[in-house]
C-alpha cells in the first residue's frame, strides 16, 4: 500500500523542526534552503501551512522528464529522482502543480521528497506536535485535493 506524509495543519505551530530535520538528513546540515518539506508562516493570520511532495498517482514530473530520471516505484508509491540520469533541465520543476521539486544549483540536479527512502521520514520523527504522520494513502482525500488543484488551475477559484 502506498504511503504519504499526512499533515494536520491545526496541530502545526510553525517551529520549522521538520525543515531542519529534513535538511540535516538529506544535506548533512541544518539549512532550510535544502529541505524537501516546507513550512510557510503567515503571521498576520497566525496560520502555518506545511507542504511536501504528494507522491502523485500519475506524477506530472515523471511525464515531463525528457531523460526518464523520475520514476514512481511500486508498491511503495514513492516518486524518485535518479541523479545519474537527471541533466538539470528543470522541466519537472515547471510540471509539478504543487511546486515540490526544486533545482539545486550546487549539484545542477533536481531534488524532492522520497519519504527518506521508505524509512520513517525525519520530518515525521522529529515533529514535536505530531502534526506530521506517515500514513497509508487515502484515495478519496487525494481525489478531493486533485479536484481542488484542477479547479484552481482552471481559474474558477472555487472548489
Amino acid at each position: 500500500m502506498q504511503k504519504l506524509i499526512r499533515i494536520e495543519p491545526e496541530k502545526c505551530v510553525g517551529c520549522k523542526t521538520c525543515e531542519l530535520a529534513c535538511s540535516f538528513k538529506n544535506a548533512g546540515e541544518f539549512a532550510p534552503s535544502k529541505t524537501r518539506i516546507y513550512n510557510e508562516v503567515f503571521l498576520e493570520e497566525a496560520k502555518f501551512i506545511t507542504v511536501t511532495c504528494m507522491q502523485c498517482d500519475e506524477p506530472w514530473c515523471e511525464k515531463a522528464c525528457p531523460k526518464a530520471a523520475i520514476s514512481k516505484e511500486m508498491p511503495s508509491g514513492i516518486v524518485y529522482v535518479d541523479e545519474h540520469r537527471c541533466v538539470g533541465c528543470r522541466t519537472c520543476v515547471s510540471a509539478c502543480p504543487f511546486g515540490m521539486i526544486k533545482y539545486l544549483p550546487e549539484t545542477g540536479k533536481v531534488d524532492k521528497c522520497n519519504l527518506c527512502n521508505n524509512d520513517t521520514p525525519e520530518c515525521v520523527a522529529f515533529c514535536p506536535t505530531a502534526c506530521l504522520t506517515l500514513d497509508e494513502e487515502d484515495k478519496p482525500l487525494r481525489q478531493k485535493i486533485l479536484r481542488f488543484v484542477n479547479t484552481m488551475k482552471d481559474g474558477q477559484m472555487e472548489a
